[in-house]
């Protein structure tokens, strides 16, 4: 199939595979359509076949072309603000971008600025897209990295469930203090919130599960740092950052977790791959995140 945007439908062609099929078939089984979206869609008449207003029931036909109303307009949702953010990959369809150190990933309160979101709103405005913000995954303020965006309903509801079912896949790149017992391991160790700290977490039997994968990349005798990578199957709150910790190798530079070296002024964690199947071209998404200068400065030094 191939797919192009066309004002405010989506245009698609090369579907002779799926002829024999109802266009509620093809929305539903093959695009995904959720049934909220389903009635909305069908509410707003908004499906063509070959430019023409169809009934759901008609059957498609060999050299076909579909028109969806797929791309409305829409409030942002937050307040656009210029923060000059990096762009690591777009289409019509989802945007990754690179989240800076020390910026939320979304307001915590109405009319919040300063935040992630506020700078894809700014983007959007400013490449005429008029597309509610709307993140996939949240990282920590203080962690640098790719973080994924839709920018309809459609592609948010598909991405929002391939992330519940792991189909994103997102390695993250830790410094830690000392060297690790393994060159490679998974800690399995659920993540409960920690009765005596606002804000802080820890494992906890009664907590929820929580798996990281790691591997070990470099160990520096010197300042007695471990540079690792990261993924996880779960996403709870602080997960890498609580898990490492939990087996003596606290994140460089997260005092909340048990940090003591002073080389860095921030946890040393960064986002540094994204890799997804795409909603609907299905190719093969592998993005590779930039570096921060601090963590660039930190990996680089010589040993």
């Amino acid at each position: 199939m191939e797919f192009v945007k066309n004002d405010l439908y989506c245009e698609i062609t090369n579907i002779d595979e799926y002829a024999g099929m109802t266009v509620e078939q093809f929305l539903r089984d093959v695009l995904l359509y959720p049934k909220k979206l389903l009635h909305e869609l069908r509410m707003d008449k908004g499906v063509k076949i070959n430019q023409e207003i169809t009934p759901w029931r008609h059957i498609i036909q060999k050299g076909d072309s579909i028109e969806i109303l797929m791309f409305k307009d829409e409030e942002y949702g937050v307040i656009p603000e210029n923060l000059n953010v990096e762009v690591c990959y777009e289409d019509d369809h989802l945007l990754i971008v690179n989240k800076p150190v020390g910026m939320d990933t979304h307001p915590n309160k109405e009319g919040q600025l300063h935040t992630l979101a506020n700078a894809v709103a700014y983007h959007y405005q400013s490449n005429g897209i008029s597309a509610k913000v709307r993140h996939i995954h949240r990282l920590d303020q203080d962690t640098s990295g790719g973080v994924v965006f839709a920018k309809y309903p459609l592609s948010h509801a598909i991405l929002d469930k391939m992330l519940a079912d792991r189909l994103i896949k997102r390695t993250y790149t830790a410094i830690v203090e000392g060297k690790l017992k393994e060159e490679k391991g998974t800690i399995n160790a659920p993540i409960g919130r920690d009765r005596y700290h606002p804000t802080r977490r820890r494992v906890s039997p009664n907590g929820e599960k929580a798996i990281t994968h790691f591997q070990v990349i470099n160990y520096r005798k010197k300042e007695n740092i471990s540079i690792i990578k990261c993924q996880l199957d779960t996403g709870r709150t602080h997960q890498i950052r609580v898990h490492l910790s939990s087996i003596g190798n606290p994140l460089v530079g997260d005092e909340l977790y048990g940090g003591k070296t002073k080389l860095l002024r921030r946890q040393a964690l960064h986002a540094a791959n994204i890799k997804l199947t795409h909603p609907f071209t299905k190719e093969q998404i592998d993005v590779n995140i930039p570096f921060p200068d601090d963590l660039e400065k930190l990996m680089s030094e010589k040993k």
